[in-house]
């Protein structure tokens, strides 16, 4: 028997389908009516954003490198699980000329953090640790830690007692009072380079043993300082976890997510695809600097604060893992409650107040708490971080989305480039 549907309300059925067959992802946005989350490349408008605009976004990044402020960049932008924008222009460096491709290395620096945050997450969810412990339960060595108060009548810094413990929290927040050795206004910077904190050649606890013989800059949680808190953080993944802290991410990270070419070195039949890092002279044209060690040189120390080399492809599987809550093609490494606690604010009103406008901070991420005050399009509540050669990433739980950008270069250009992305980034978006 034929039956006769007006076809209004075959319109509606259809609707209640899709509807019933869409799932909320991560941050609450319903999926594709496909319904994976998958990193597979589809047009734009299939999930609200403007091809026609999206050329905006191209047009923008290619004109940093035909007015010479760039040697080479990749940018990527992934919403509700699907790529909709991929460009590269430029070369891996202006010496040779060679083409930037879709695989090229990057050192990504500081954009290691928040991975090194999710391992140290994955071990929170183990029962390993809590937010509130003493560091020193782990670290007996910061046992008695001193606190630099200023310095004396000849120039000789002046010490006070710590007033306690440093807590895990304050370590993932950069409130712990720690250092990092890369600026010269304060005496406790200078003793961090004097004695080469930071130096890969030296083995994780050779850097605690040095650190606990330095002071604190401040009082813990005082304030909210740019530090070597997160390379602390890949000791602490080592000692917790009692495996390397490089064979932690390998394993635990890395392989489960398909970040096939993330690793704290380059192997020597992948360093053909290194891009080289540039920097500026005094006209804002590039320079090719020298550049400074062996890339293909396995560290004795990892470097948890800014060691690792990725891809753009690489980074965003990460990003979009953060994004859905912990997850990304069937392998888990977190539960959405660990991201959202990395991406909420956990400094304190004191040190929030040494933030930047509308900024907090969360365990690893940079947190945008006032989209307006900080001058940017964000959405409230989006979290990013970026890398001393300039790479830099964000993602938007509110309009679901990732976006990675990567180049090797050091100067003016690499605000002007973030800066522009985001604004090229978020006017795409029309639904």
């Amino acid at each position: 028997m034929r039956l006769n549907i007006d076809r209004r309300w075959l319109t509606v059925i259809l609707l209640t389908l899709v509807s019933v067959a869409c799932t909320t992802a991560a941050g609450g946005v319903a999926e594709d009516v496909a319904g994976a989350r998958d990193l597979a490349m589809a047009a734009p408008e299939t999930v609200g954003v403007s091809s026609a605009r999206l050329e905006r976004l191209d047009a923008g990044m290619q004109r940093f490198i035909e007015q010479g402020r760039l040697a080479g960049v990749h940018t990527m932008m992934a919403r509700h699980g699907k790529i909709v924008h991929s460009s590269i222009a430029g070369a891996k460096d202006i010496e040779s000329g060679a083409l930037l491709t879709d695989d090229a290395i990057y050192r990504i620096f500081s954009m290691s953090k928040p991975i090194t945050g999710v391992a140290m997450m994955m071990l929170y969810e183990e029962g390993k640790w809590r937010l509130n412990d003493p560091v020193t339960k782990f670290i007996p060595e910061f046992e008695n830690l001193q606190v630099y108060a200023g310095d004396g009548q000849n120039g000789e810094p002046v010490l006070e007692d710590a007033n306690r413990s440093i807590t895990m929290r304050e370590l993932m927040t950069h409130s712990s009072g720690l250092a990092y050795g890369l600026g010269n206004g304060n005496a406790v910077d200078r003793m961090y380079r004097e004695t080469r904190v930071l130096d890969s050649s030296k083995t994780l606890q050779q850097m605690i043993d040095t650190l606990a013989t330095l002071p604190l800059l401040y009082q813990p949680g005082e304030r909210w300082f740019y530090s070597i808190a997160v390379d602390v953080q890949g000791y602490l993944v080592e000692k917790i976890s009692g495996q390397p802290f490089d064979q932690f991410l390998e394993e635990r990270i890395f392989e489960p997510l398909g970040m096939v070419d993330t690793a704290f070195f380059v192997p020597a039949e992948k360093l053909d695809r290194l891009a080289l890092t540039h920097g500026e002279d005094e006209e804002g044209a590039l320079v090719l600097p020298e550049q400074r060690g062996d890339a293909t040189r396995r560290p004795a120390g990892p470097s948890g604060g800014g060691g690792l080399y990725s891809t753009t492809m690489d980074y965003v599987r990460f990003t979009q893992m953060v994004l859905n809550g912990g997850e990304l093609d069937g392998a888990r490494l977190l539960s959405p409650r660990s991201i959202e606690m990395m991406r909420t604010n956990h400094l304190s009103e004191q040190a929030l107040s040494t933030m930047g406008p509308g900024s907090g901070f969360g365990l690893d991420f940079g947190v945008v708490m006032d989209p307006a005050a900080a001058g940017e399009p964000y959405s409230t509540g989006a979290f990013r971080w970026g890398g001393a050669a300039g790479t830099w990433f964000w993602i938007d739980p509110v309009e679901d989305f990732v976006f990675v950008g990567m180049i090797q270069h050091r100067g003016r250009a690499v605000g002007d480039v973030q800066g522009q992305s985001r604004n090229l980034a978020y006017q795409a978006i029309l639904e």
